[in-house]
C-alpha cells in the first residue's frame, strides 16, 4: 500500500466546532441527511486541498521517473530501486520523532512551507543531475536530503488538517483528502510515463531530455502548495512548551501502545504496505514481464490511484461506515489477494485490474486508520503521534520498496510479489486475533480524543 498519506497536503481540522449547530453544515444550511460534501464548504479546506494535490503531483511523477532513471542506468537494477526505498526510509526512522515533537512546539504552517521550499531546491537538483548523466550515488544522496525534508515537515503537515476542519467532520474532510491524493497519483505516473515514452525534445545536437522536466516540474509544485499555504487560516492550538526531552519525543510512543486500536491499525498498515506493496516493481514488471514500456509504466503507477480515488466517492457519498473495524480488515485481506493476481498475472489488462483494486481497498484503510489516529488523539499530542504514524506508514513505504528489491534479487521478481501478498492476508489473521476490538470497532464518528491515556503517556 503505497499511497499513503494524502494527510499531509490536506486542509487542517481547526474550524471551531462550537459553532457548528447540530445538523448543521459548514455553509450554515441545516440539513437532517448526510452531507457528502461537507468538508468542501469550507474555503480554507479548498484553498489547502488544491496546494496539496499540486504538490502531490509532483511527487508523484518525481517517484515514477527516479525509479524508472535508476533501473534504466543499473546494471542491476532490483538492488538500484531498493536502494531508492532505503535512502526514502532512513530520515522518516531517524527523525520522525523529533519532527512530531517540533509540530507539537512550533507553528506547522510555518515548519511546513519551510521543509517544502528546501525538498523543492533538491529536486531541482535531481533534474541537474538527470540532464548531466551525475552519478547514481550523488542521486541517492539527493533524494536522501529530500526525504529528510518531507520527514522533517510531514508530522506538522499531517496535524494542519486538525486545525481548519471541524472534529465531527473529519472523516468526510479526510476521505477527500484522499480523493485529492489520488487525483494526483492518477496524473502523475501518467505524465511520468508520458515524458518517459518522449525520451527528447528536439532532434540532433539540440535535443534535450524530457525525465529532468519531471524533477522541475516537482519542484515547481512545492513551491505553489508552500506559496497557497501561506493564505490559509490555520486555527491556533494550545503548545505546551516542553522540552525536547528523551520522555516528550517518547510520549507519542508511549500514547500508541496504550491505545491499542491505534496501534493495531498502524500494525496491520506496516506490515500490510512491508510485504504487500509491489509500486517500487512496476518498472520491472513493464519491461520485462508485461513488455509495455514507459507509458504501460505510466498507467499501472497510476491505476492503484484510479482506484483509491473511485472508492473515495464511493465512501463520500456513503453515510459513515457502522463497522469500521471489520472493514478495514477486510480491505487489507482485499489488498493482498490483489497483489497476488498482479504477480502472476501475464495479461496487462488483468494487471490494472488488480492494480486499480489495490488502491480501492487501500483507500478504505488509509480512510479509517487516518481518522482514527487524527481523532483519537489529543491536540497536544497530535504531532508526535502523527511521527510515530509517519515512522509505521512512512517508513514502511520506503522500507517495503527496499525490502521489495532484495527479495526480487533472490526469490525472483514474481514469486516476490505473491509471497508479500500470501504474507499481507497473514497479517490480517494476526491482527485480527491479537487484538479483537479492531474487529469489533463500530462507527467512525463515535470516535473522540482520548484525554486520560494522553496524560499517562505524557
Amino acid at each position: 500500500m503505497s499511497t499513503e498519506v494524502p494527510d499531509q497536503n490536506r486542509p487542517a481540522s481547526t474550524a471551531p466546532t462550537e459553532f457548528q449547530l447540530e445538523y448543521e453544515t459548514p455553509g450554515g444550511s441545516k440539513s437532517a441527511g448526510h452531507d457528502p460534501y461537507a468538508a468542501l464548504r469550507y474555503p480554507q479546506y479548498r484553498r489547502y486541498a488544491i496546494g496539496s494535490t499540486l504538490s502531490n503531483l509532483g511527487q508523484q511523477m518525481q517517484s515514477a521517473a527516479v525509479g524508472w532513471e535508476v533501473a534504466l542506468r543499473s546494471k542491476n537494477p532490483e538492488l538500484a530501486i531498493s536502494m531508492v526505498g532505503l535512502v526514502g526510509a532512513l530520515p522518516v526512522i531517524l527523525l520522525a520523532l523529533p519532527a512530531g515533537h517540533l509540530a507539537d512546539s512550533l507553528d506547522r504552517k510555518i515548519l511546513t512551507v519551510i521543509t517544502l521550499l528546501l525538498a523543492a531546491i533538491c529536486s531541482v537538483g535531481l533534474a541537474g543531475l538527470s540532464y548531466f548523466h551525475g552519478p547514481l550515488i550523488v542521486m541517492y544522496g539527493v533524494l536522501l536530503l529530500s526525504a529528510t525534508m518531507l520527514a522533517t515537515g510531514g508530522p506538522a503537515r499531517s496535524s494542519l488538517l486538525t486545525q481548519i476542519v471541524p472534529v465531527d467532520l473529519y472523516s468526510n474532510a479526510t476521505t477527500w483528502a484522499s480523493s485529492c491524493f489520488q487525483i494526483a497519483s492518477m496524473a502523475g505516473p501518467a505524465l511520468a510515463g508520458w515524458i518517459i515514452a518522449i525520451e527528447t525534445i528536439g532532434s540532433g545536437s539540440g535535443a534535450f531530455p524530457t525525465l529532468p522536466l519531471a524533477y522541475l516540474i516537482d519542484a515547481a509544485c512545492g513551491i505553489s502548495f508552500a506559496v497557497l499555504l501561506i493564505g490559509v487560516h490555520i486555527r491556533p492550538t494550545e503548545r505546551r512548551g516542553e522540552s525536547a526531552s528523551l520522555q516528550t519525543l517518547l510520549a507519542g510512543i508511549r500514547f500508541v501502545r496504550m491505545n491499542k486500536i491505534i496501534l493495531a491499525t498502524i500494525t496491520l498498515d506496516l506490515f500490510a504496505v512491508l510485504l504487500g506493496g509491489a509500486t517500487y516493481m512496476l518498472p520491472l514488471y513493464a519491461r520485462d514481464v508485461l513488455h509495455v514500456g514507459g507509458v504501460g509504466f505510466g498507467w499501472m503507477r497510476a491505476a492503484p490511484a484510479i482506484g483509491a480515488f473511485a472508492m473515495a466517492l464511493v465512501v463520500a457519498h456513503l453515510p459513515p461506515m457502522r463497522k469500521a473495524g471489520r472493514n478495514l480488515l477486510l480491505a487489507v485481506a482485499g489488498f493482498g489477494l490483489a497483489t497476488i493476481i498482479f504477480g502472476i498475472s501475464r495479461s496487462f489488462t488483468l494487471s490494472l485490474v488488480m492494480l486499480f483494486l489495490t488502491g480501492a481497498f487501500d483507500n478504505i484503510s488509509v480512510v479509517v486508520r487516518h481518522t482514527l489516529v487524527q481523532v483519537l488523539t489529543p491536540d497536544s499530542m497530535r504531532g508526535r503521534v502523527s511521527a510515530v504514524n509517519n515512522v509505521f506508514i512512512g517508513a514502511s513505504n520506503e522500507l517495503g520498496g527496499f525490502e521489495s528489491g532484495l527479495a526480487a534479487d533472490k526469490l525472483g521478481l514474481i514469486r516476490s510479489v505473491v509471497a508479500g501478498g500470501i504474507g499481507t492476508i497473514l497479517v490480517v489473521f494476526a491482527v485480527a486475533g491479537i487484538w479483537p476490538q479492531v474487529r469489533r470497532f463500530g462507527p467512525l464518528a463515535d470516535a473522540r480524543p482520548i484525554e486520560e491515556e494522553a496524560n499517562a503517556a505524557a
